[in-house]
Order: structure tokens, then C-alpha cells, then sequence
């Protein structure tokens, strides 16, 4: 008991988060045993994979401070996909749809930094106005329609499985987290981040370059989404104009609940994998129960209100 008292930060946000994990799955062993077979067990880390990706750009946003947010991953993912297949059928050779991709990810958060750091929009608008435009070019140049023709070789990396692990959940989602908490907790630009979450003018005047600091957040947050984007295609064999809808509450859920402080400054990344597993694993609960999916996101909401107001709380009893 003494040990759990003792728990403080990203260990106490661990901890509370493997518990609630546990209940969701004991919960979900007494109402549906069946429901958790290997094959379950894949399909969480599927979708883990494109959430986790999306959730740490936004998380590594947020944790910068400055009322940084970024609400427009949902298109961003969306109007990568289907650029990356439209260049496809243009003729381009499949080597480079990976590239296209994430560049075009990149080349959009990067389009969100400008708007934030250079022209000065509240970080809130801007995005919430490219989460808009970049969804509705999506669907505009498609119809609405799925396109298909992802190369062969792109599905078997997409949907292959090692010991019931998906393959890119191994190879880009681990990996990628991995780096971020070894950059945020072993290099100057680590406590860059951090220092400019906590109190940003002090960090300006002590020579951290907050600008582009913020800059390059943004363009990193478009780069996991295009990477994303790239496992979309890789797993459902077409570019869907439609994939990246509720990204952005999901991925600010999963940020909040991971332990990151709304203002920036306090949080880390293993939160922030611990709370993509427990949304993930929650709703495709929900799923096997056949809860309908409005309710879904109806519980993702709650718990993001519910995570703010304990920030809140936990501001005031500090």
C-alpha cells in the first residue's frame, strides 16, 4: 500500500491505467468469454497502430505548451491515403507510395505549424479549419469511394502477424514510441519540450528557439499521421477518404488520459501508449457486446471530459 502512495507522475498514470485495463478486460471475460481469442487479440493492436501513431504526434503538441493542439490529424490521415493512391494510379511506381505518404503528412502538419508559429491563429482554429479542409479535399477529389490498388508487397507488410502481433504494430508503433521517450528523457531537445510546456517565456529567455521548436512538432504530428495513413492502406487494401474520422477526439483522449497536462509541461509518452491500449481495447469490448458505435463515441467524450475535470482537480489540490 505504502509503494502505491508513493506513486507519483508517469508511474502513477501507468499504474491507474493497467488497473482500469485489467477491469475492462475482466469485465468483458464475464459478459462475453469468448470475445477475447487471439484473433480479438490482433484486431486491437491493428487498430492500436493507427490511434498509437496519431496519439503521439498529438500528445508531443500538446506537451509543448502554448495551447498547442492539433485537430486536424483525423484529415491529415485521410487526405494522405488517398493522395498516396491517386498518385498511385496516376503512374507513379509503387516504391514511392510510402514516401508520398508521409510526406504529404509531413507537408500538412508542417502547413498547421505555419499558420500557428508564423501568422499567430490559435492553435484550436487553425487546426479545427485544416481538419475541415483537408477532410473535405479527401472527399472530393474520391466521391466518397474507397480506391483500391495498393500494391501486393505493401498488403503482406500491412497484414502480416508474428506470435498474433501485427507486424507494423511492431515495426513502426513500439519503435516509434520507444524513440520519443528516449529523445524526451535523454536529450537537450527533450527538455526543450518540456521547458517551453511549463512556463514558455522562461524557456524563450534562456535561448530555447520556441518557434521552431513548435514548427517542427506540428510537421512531426503529420509524419506519424501520414505514417498511419501508409498502415491504412497497408491493412484494408484501399485508400478510404473516411479513415481518419474521429482521430482527433480519440487522439486527444488518449493524449489526456495518457497523463499529458492540457497546458503542456507534465506527461510522457508511456502514458500515452497505456491509454491508446485501454481506448482500443474498451470499444472493441463495446463492439463484441454489439454496443452501437454512437455509443462509443459517446464514452470516448465522457472519458476525455472526465480526464479534464481530474486535471483540473488535481491542479487545485497541488
Amino acid at each position: 500500500m505504502n509503494r502505491v502512495r508513493n506513486l507519483q507522475g508517469p508511474a502513477l498514470v501507468l499504474s491507474l491505467l493497467s488497473l482500469l485495463w485489467i477491469i475492462v478486460i475482466l469485465g468483458l471475460l464475464a459478459l462475453k468469454p469468448s470475445a477475447l481469442s487471439v484473433g480479438t487479440i490482433t484486431t486491437i493492436l491493428q487498430f492500436s497502430t493507427i490511434l498509437a501513431l496519431v496519439s503521439l504526434g498529438q500528445g508531443m503538441v500538446i506537451l509543448a505548451g502554448g495551447a498547442g493542439i492539433d485537430l486536424s490529424v483525423g484529415g491529415t490521415v485521410s487526405l494522405s491515403a488517398v493522395l498516396g493512391m491517386l498518385v498511385l494510379k496516376a503512374g507513379l511506381s509503387p516504391f514511392f507510395l510510402p514516401f508520398v505518404c508521409i510526406g504529404t503528412g509531413t507537408a500538412l502538419g508542417a502547413f498547421n505549424g505555419v499558420l500557428v508559429m508564423k501568422l499567430r491563429i490559435l492553435p484550436l482554429i487553425a487546426t479545427l479549419g485544416t481538419f475541415f479542409v483537408y477532410s473535405g479535399v479527401a472527399l472530393s477529389l474520391t466521391g466518397g469511394s474507397a480506391q483500391s490498388g495498393v500494391p501486393d508487397w505493401l498488403l503482406w507488410w500491412g497484414r502480416g502477424v508474428l506470435a498474433g502481433i501485427p507486424v507494423p504494430f511492431l515495426t513502426i508503433a513500439v519503435p516509434a514510441f520507444a524513440l520519443a521517450g528516449i529523445v524526451l528523457a535523454w536529450t537537450s531537445w527533450g527538455r526543450w519540450v518540456y521547458a517551453m510546456g511549463f512556463n514558455e517565456r522562461s524557456a524563450r529567455l534562456v535561448g530555447v528557439p520556441v518557434d521552431r521548436a513548435r514548427l517542427i512538432l506540428y510537421s512531426l504530428s503529420g509524419t506519424l499521421a501520414g505514417a498511419a495513413a501508409l498502415f491504412s492502406l497497408a491493412w484494408l487494401g484501399s485508400g478510404r477518404p473516411n479513415i481518419g474520422q474521429n482521430l482527433e477526439l480519440e487522439s486527444l483522449t488518449a493524449a489526456m488520459l495518457g497523463g499529458i497536462a492540457i497546458f503542456g509541461g507534465r506527461g510522457g509518452v508511456g502514458g500515452v501508449f497505456a491509454a491508446v491500449m485501454l481506448l482500443v481495447t474498451l470499444k472493441t469490448g463495446l463492439l463484441q457486446l454489439n454496443v452501437n458505435t454512437v455509443w462509443q463515441v459517446g464514452i470516448v467524450g465522457a472519458l476525455l471530459i472526465f480526464v479534464l475535470l481530474a486535471d483540473r482537480f488535481s491542479q487545485s489540490w497541488r
